[in-house]
């Protein structure tokens, strides 16, 4: 696996992002699951997404430095938790690539491949005062950034019924995101790193003395 990216993040927390060129078989031979992880594996259809799969897991390993791999389980809102430990992770992952985060506080992740279609799709999940973000000749970049910002805190977050365009504000250039419900208000901040054909963010939460 090739790393593409491999930063630390205050307080410490890590985050990464690998190439997938290896085979199932060769991730498969050094990825020891475990039996609730090889029953979720075998119900995957298609060799790209069992790479995935197993790429991801493999990265949090090789992020954690520890000797075993620990147990990655999904909770009743299908949030990903690694076992004995008190980090947060979040994973995501596109063709041929994988991505994860660890940090001490909530904490999400999301890779989106640039596609065209999102501009008719943007009035969807960004409210006016994120449209007004956008600028002209970045703004496909930007509507990308947006929504990996929105799925990056919505897995942070944890549980469902959210909606992006209402509940959940980015502000592109402070680096900044809150999901906004009812009594409910939390901030986040965010990290960006582009690449020439996707998008990565990722997201922490802030404690309330933070805010």
């Amino acid at each position: 696996m090739a790393v593409i990216l491999h930063e630390q993040l205050q307080p410490p927390g890590e985050w990464g992002l690998w190439h997938i060129t290896e085979s199932e078989d060769w991730l498969r031979e050094r990825v020891n699951l475990f039996p609730a992880e090889a029953t979720a594996l075998a119900g995957i259809k298609g060799t790209g997404r069992r790479r995935e799969f197993l790429a991801a897991r493999m990265l949090l390993h090789v992020m954690s430095g520890r000797g075993e791999r620990g147990e990655m389980y999904k909770d009743s809102a299908g949030k990903p938790h690694l076992r004995d430990t008190h980090f947060h992770i979040s994973i995501s992952h596109t063709v041929n690539y994988a991505a994860a985060i660890a940090h001490p506080r909530s904490c999400g992740i999301d890779v989106q491949r640039i596609v065209p279609r999102i501009e008719v799709l943007a009035d969807r999940f960004m409210n006016p005062p994120e449209l007004a973000q956008l600028t002209e000749n970045d703004a496909l970049f930007q509507m990308h950034l947006c929504w990996a910002a929105k799925e990056a805190m919505y897995k942070a977050f944890g549980r469902r019924q959210l909606d992006f365009r209402q509940d959940l504000r980015v502000d592109l250039a402070q680096a900044t995101g809150q999901i906004v419900r009812d009594e409910l208000n939390l901030h986040y901040d965010l990290f960006f790193r582009s690449f020439p054909n996707f998008v990565l963010v990722g997201c922490t939460q802030r404690e309330m003395y933070d805010v």
